[in-house]
């Protein structure tokens, strides 16, 4: 006979193939709904209460989504959102996170994550939501990246930060105008500027 929290289950990993034990709670699904399908291998433990089905078909972004389920307030930045952006040739081994300054800091879990913390406008503007997965995943924008990369240059190397810039610029991902306004939320302006006069 098939309880009430596994059909609740199976409905919400049709949805979301990956799920966090928060998300049983908010629906009134009991923990032990996952014994049966952790048992017969139909999901698997990715992370402390984070699940996910086992064998699903996922996105080459897939562990952007995976981010955002561990830690839902975070945005997607700097080389994980050029990858997502197609503006860079690197290719990073954990997803670069940005949270509040005042977040506690994510425990160790898979996605292994890189987390930098923004405060204020620096971490809600220039910011858009994709869908991955079946997860609403928060990253920044184009513009906004380019200017995070100015910013944090010293992090991941000013070459970095001028093949975004060119590449989007050349790419057409974002109007001068949308660029100068996240460059000053960032407090790059005149840092960029001698780089913009090149584009033009």
């Amino acid at each position: 006979m098939v309880t009430a929290g596994a059909s609740k289950l199976r409905v919400l990993l049709r949805k979301n193939p990956v799920i966090r034990t928060r998300d049983l709670a908010r629906l009134g699904v009991p923990r032990a709904a996952l014994v049966a399908p952790l048992a017969d291998g139909a999901i698997s433990r990715i992370s402390r209460g984070v699940y996910a089905v086992t064998g699903h078909a996922v996105s080459e972004h897939h562990s952007l989504a995976q981010a955002t389920v561990r830690v839902p307030q975070g945005v997607v930045c700097l080389l994980s959102a050029l990858v997502f952006h197609e503006l860079t040739t690197q290719s990073p081994h954990e997803v670069w996170l940005a949270i509040d300054r005042k977040a506690r800091h994510p425990a160790d879990g898979f996605p292994p994550l890189h987390v930098v913390r923004f405060g204020g406008e620096a971490l809600t503007a220039g910011t858009a939501v994709h869908r991955i997965d079946g997860q609403a995943v928060r990253i920044t924008t184009p513009a906004k990246t380019v200017a995070d990369c100015f910013k944090y240059r010293n992090k991941i190397g000013s070459s970095v930060a001028v093949e975004a810039l060119r590449e989007g610029w050349a790419k057409r991902r974002f109007t001068m105008d949308d660029l100068e306004a996240m460059a000053r939320v960032c407090r790059v302006h005149n840092v960029i500027r001698p780089y913009l006069e090149t584009l033009t």
